[in-house]
Order: C-alpha cells, then structure tokens, then sequence
C-alpha cells in the first residue's frame, strides 16, 4: 500500500513557476513508475509527466521544455518543476504511483495560472 500526498501547488500569474511535490508513504517507493497528471473543468485527466523506476522520463508535448519531472529515492518523493506557466495548465494536479496491477493516487492539488 502507498499513500501520496501533493503539494505546492497554488496561484501562480502566467510565466511564473510552481515546483509540486509528492511524498509518499510504504515501502519500496525505488520501484515505482512515477506520474504526474491534470484535470481541468470539464476535461479528462491526462498524463503531464512520467519518470519511470530507472529514471526515464517523459511529457506531454504541451509541457515538453517547460516542466521538468524529478524523483529522489531516498525521501520517496517525485517533483514536478512548472515554469514558464501558461493560463491553460490551470488544473487540479495528481500524483500517480504503478507498479504492475497496482495504481496508486493522491488527493490533488490546485494549480491556477493567472493571465
């Protein structure tokens, strides 16, 4: 079992930046694939950024050069690092912890970007 808790986030105006954080609970964190995620008003969740077990990354092209995904194992926690932040990546952001079959996920935290 893993519980993650985000935070960081908050009101931001555009071009600014945010770092989230995520730290999670249980064992073996150094296993798990790492994502982060968002959901905006009326729109489905979608994967932001990833950073796998042996540390491969990867973006969704909207964000690529913009945010930057981290992981340190040694505190269990995964960072996202949002500069350059743009009105339209205003959405509750989630932590997601997969292993195999398991998913695990945090309560969110709000991100506002202000034009």
């Amino acid at each position: 079992q893993v519980q993650l808790v985000e935070s960081g986030g908050g009101l931001v105006q555009a071009g600014g930046s945010l770092r989230l954080s995520c730290a999670a609970s249980g064992s073996f964190f150094r296993i798990y694939d790492m994502g982060w995620y968002r959901q905006a008003p009326g729109k489905q969740r979608e994967l932001v950024a990833a950073i796998t077990s042996i540390l491969r990354t990867n973006y969704v092209d909207s964000v690529k050069g913009r945010f930057t995904i981290s992981r340190d194992n040694t505190k269990n926690t995964v960072y996202l690092q949002m500069n350059s932040l743009k009105p339209e990546d205003t959405a509750v952001y989630y932590c997601n912890a997969h292993q195999r079959q398991y998913d695990y996920w945090g309560q969110g935290t709000q991100v506002t970007v202000s034009s």
